[in-house]
């Protein structure tokens, strides 16, 4: 059995202001019409695997549920991370679900926001290391170098062991340039992919023997674990993986066994680090712009555009990246991508919203976008999925108008219940009971007004809730 394992726990911020601590790329349309994690997903279609287990983050459980949903690979896997602990913790809690099962496959372990341009590659190097695998190798894949990265780790090969395949020699950090150049001149070196290939069971061995602390927490983790009540999700117990070391599988394992096997893979992968690595991977016009939405050009030449629904024109520019959310706008010289990390830095010092999540945001229901923010008053409009339901919830502090834009609204206001078509309103008074349901088959539009002192979310009292979020 060859089990994918995706790990999507990531909350990165080089892609600001379309990743957000709440919304990371992973989750992201960047190269075409599915999201990162969609891709990886159907990346796999043709290789003979179970269904993909994926390890995400609590907060982000909903959105990864939607998306493996609207693929058809929703099907009660993914295990949830409480706290961010790397990928040794990650991995392990998947092989111990694997193995408490009475299974012991192989472990396939992927990002879920690497671009790989050569399937059929990848697929035959995957292929590859499962002999290796079987035989009790830890096979990681070796990125085979198109440049002297200064942004990657890198391995160096041993010995040939079997067709396409060494001994790992050693696991090095970033270079600076100069080195990486004498790397790429040798042929010895590979870039660390972060994609491994192993026995569930000789993985928990093996940090058993370099790592009992890490093992022995994710097994108190594992030993209390529940599952949710949509049945989607895989709950551990959160005080023991917080007690748990924060230790990637590189230096916990790899790095330490005498197994590691390295295979190369020239798949055209890239792991999408920078808005120049996004440009890169994106078709190009004639002048070298990578265009997303509407966007018009005049004399303008290796640009990096993506605007979410306003023109973007741009006019006697080149080597810039320009990118337009529906709350903010960057613009950066394509040489300075590493330093978006500055506007984020700037974000969290002031207390500002615009790093956590965008004014658009999807909930479990469907979609939240936030139209009009003052401190008195909100005005959003909701897009309720067919099916999609509140919970049934009240608030303290404001009341709300809620005008139905398109399709069928179900509304429990108390101890009535009445529906709800286009151009009619009804009020939510403070303090009253409420749901509001999609019964229909087309999606429900909802133009919200809440008016009141306080406008949080942690106003939101939830009595019963479809989503298991009371």
């Amino acid at each position: 059995m060859l089990l994918p394992v995706i790990m999507a726990g990531g909350t990165g911020s080089r892609l600001w202001p379309m990743s957000r601590e709440l919304y990371p790329k992973q989750f992201l349309r960047l190269n075409g019409v599915q999201s990162m994690l969609q891709d990886t997903v159907t990346r796999l279609d043709g290789l003979d695997v179970l269904s993909p287990m994926l390890i995400c983050n609590e907060q982000h459980r909903f959105l990864a549920a939607e998306q493996l949903r609207q693929i058809d690979r929703l099907s009660g896997n993914i295990i949830l991370e409480p706290t961010g602990r790397n990928t040794a913790p990650a991995i392990a809690l998947a092989a111990l679900s694997a193995v408490i099962k009475g299974d012991n496959p192989l472990l396939l372990v992927l990002a879920a926001d690497h671009v790989i341009e050569d399937t059929a590659a990848f697929h035959n190097a995957v292929n590859a290391a499962v002999p290796l695998a079987q035989q009790g190798k830890l096979v990681t894949f070796g990125i085979v170098p198109t440049g002297p990265e200064t942004g990657y780790g890198y391995i160096q090969r041993g010995d040939g062991i079997e067709d396409a395949a060494f001994g790992v020699q050693r696991f090095v950090e970033k270079p600076d340039l100069a080195t990486a150049q004498e790397y790429l001149a040798s042929g010895e070196y590979y870039w660390n992919s972060g994609m491994f290939l192993f026995n569930a069971q000789r993985y928990l061995d093996e940090l058993a023997a370099f790592r009992p602390d890490i093992l022995e927490a994710c097994q108190r983790a594992m030993s209390e674990i529940s599952i949710d009540a949509s049945q989607d999700f895989i709950r551990v117990d959160p005080i023991a993986f917080a007690a748990c070391p924060d230790e990637s599988v590189d230096y916990a394992v790899m790095e330490k066994t005498q197994d590691a096997v390295v295979i190369p893979l020239d798949a055209g992968w890239n792991d999408v680090g920078s808005w120049s690595a996004l440009w890169q991977v994106n078709e190009q016009d004639q002048n070298g712009n990578a265009l997303t939405g509407d966007v018009f050009t005049h004399n303008t030449s290796n640009c990096y555009i993506n605007t979410d629904d306003t023109l973007v024109a741009a006019i006697g520019v080149e080597n810039l990246v320009i990118v337009n959310t529906k709350d903010a706008l960057l613009v950066i010289d394509k040489s300075q991508v590493q330093d978006v990390k500055k506007v984020v830095e700037f974000l969290k010092a002031n207390n500002r919203r615009e790093h956590r999540l965008h004014r658009e945001s999807y909930r479990p229901w469907g979609r939240h976008d936030k139209v009009v923010d003052q401190p008195r008053y909100h005005v959003s409009r909701l897009t309720v999925k067919p099916g999609g339901k509140f919970s049934l919830q009240r608030h303290l502090h404001r009341a709300e108008h809620w005008v139905v834009l398109a399709g069928t609204a179900q509304v429990t206001l108390e101890d009535k219940t009445y529906l709800l078509t286009e151009n009619q309103s009804t009020f939510i008074p403070i303090g009253a009971n409420h749901m509001l349901e999609n019964p229909g088959k087309i999606p429900l539009e909802i133009l919200e007004i809440a008016s009141g002192s306080y406008l949080e979310e942690d106003d939101i009292i939830r009595l019963k809730d479809h989503y298991g979020r009371c």
